[in-house]
């Protein structure tokens, strides 16, 4: 059987941390497939803001003379550091310019404002940063007067985020030396600072990962560390410079999820082209899920091709690839039986709420779902008994990933309307060029 077939998108998240690497290097880099969305537009304006000079040579291609170090803020009055809506943005800049000189303000659309940023802002001003709250406490918008970090033992818990200690150990080499221990109850999203290492790596920075047994602590190959317990994983960050050179965006892993989705969704088998088998990105899991769920799973070189197959609900839990969540529901749609997604919970902080969005969304399309505390049941009810009603437009919640998950009940053949498909420009603005080489309602 013939199958489609697409081009991965640049990775959004190994995006911003090229970026931010080459604007704090000391001098030009060159960087080369970089994604061109929403989100990364904030980041690279904030990072000019900060004195980096980023230009645009070409698609995805730009030279970034670095700024040594030290973000620049206001003197009289904050830098503005609008981040629209984009998390990433938000949490990684904020640690990045604490570790400046200046005044800074971050701030964002309305829903931005309501995202906590209180467990960053706690370990920062551990750190040696002032950071107040303009509004509410534990949240954007926020004013960082900075005179670089000194640094020393700082604790962070990752309950909510992983952003909150990747922005934390971006901005590490810029300080005197620091320590960062991870604490709280729980980690989600763990291979998103898999991501920050390896970008901190390319950079030529110095790191070391230690774990704690009842030995006391050793140091650990960072790549070997999965399951993390609170307390028991420390970095030790000493002070370094970001080394300029040139460096290439590899594929992205999230955005592709639709597609490789479509595949196991569809009656037509979905080639990716472009990414790394051995990526660190978590959202990598895509295709174990989808494996698990019965679909047939194909490499060739950098393609992977996933076929149709009769599809099971299945357990799962998504902490380490929560941005797939909408997705997992929407193929589960298609499955027999129930699909139990857990360890989730945070995501009701997300753009919108991934939890009982999806859930209200599929509704429309007859099948029913149960949000839990920590996550969602999906009961399947096979694509022959998923029912789209003439006129339906399925509500996005201004979320990028709504839109593009809501997209795969089109597998089923029926047409999707969704009420704001330019959101998808977040992190996929050529989203649905691409969709229509994958649907069967083209």
């Amino acid at each position: 059987m013939n199958s489609k077939t697409v081009t991965a998108p640049a990775s959004k998240s190994v995006s911003h941390r090229m970026v931010i690497g080459a604007a704090l290097a000391a001098g030009t880099s060159t960087l080369t497939n970089v994604l061109e969305s929403d989100d990364l537009t904030r980041t690279v304006e904030i990072m000019k803001t900060c004195g980096a000079d980023i230009v645009r040579q070409g698609a995805g291609r730009y030279s970034v003379r670095g700024v040594a170090g030290t973000p620049r803020g206001g003197s009289t009055e904050p830098a503005s550091c609008y981040v629209h809506e984009s998390g990433t943005t938000c949490r990684l800049l904020t640690a990045v310019v604490a570790c400046g000189l200046g005044t800074f303000r971050i701030h964002g659309v309305p829903r931005m404002h309501e995202r906590p940023i209180g467990e960053l802002v706690t370990a920062l001003r551990m750190a040696g940063a002032d950071v107040r709250y303009e509004q509410h406490e534990g949240f954007p918008p926020l004013i960082v007067e900075a005179l670089g970090l000194s640094g020393g033992m700082v604790t962070i818990g990752l309950d909510e985020s992983s952003q909150y200690l990747s922005g934390l150990l971006l901005a590490a080499p810029q300080a005197r030396s620091m320590t960062i221990t991870v604490g709280g109850a729980k980690v989600v999203s763990w291979p998103y600072v898999g991501l920050t290492l390896q970008a901190m790596e390319d950079f030529g920075l110095r790191f070391s990962v230690e774990t704690k047994d009842d030995e006391g602590w050793h140091k650990t190959d960072w790549r070997t560390v999965k399951d993390i317990v609170p307390g028991r994983v420390r970095f030790v960050v000493p002070p370094g410079m970001y080394r300029a050179g040139d460096y290439t965006v590899e594929g992205d892993w999230s955005s592709s999820s639709y597609f490789l989705a479509a595949g196991a969704a569809g009656q037509v088998p979905v080639t990716v082209r472009g990414l790394r088998r051995d990526s660190l990105q978590g959202d990598r899991a895509m295709l174990d899920i989808l494996r698990r769920m019965g679909a047939g799973v194909a490499w060739d070189g950098d393609a992977v091709t996933v076929s149709p197959a009769p599809l099971k609900g299945i357990a799962v839990d998504m902490g380490h690839c929560p941005d797939l969540v909408p997705t997992v529901a929407t193929v589960a749609a298609f499955a027999s039986g129930d699909t139990t997604i857990s360890n989730v919970g945070h995501l009701r902080i997300k753009e919108c709420d991934r939890l009982a969005s999806p859930a209200a969304e599929l509704a429309r399309a007859g099948v029913q779902c149960e949000v839990r505390d920590d996550g969602l049941v999906v009961h399947g009810a096979g694509r022959e008994n998923i029912r789209i009603a003439p006129g339906t437009v399925f509500s996005t919640y201004a979320d990028h990933r709504m839109a593009m998950s809501m997209a795969v009940l089109e597998m089923a053949g029926q047409p999707v309307t969704v009420d704001d498909p330019a959101c998808v420009g977040k992190s996929f603005p050529a989203f649905w060029e691409q969709w229509k080489k994958v649907s069967p309602c083209v």
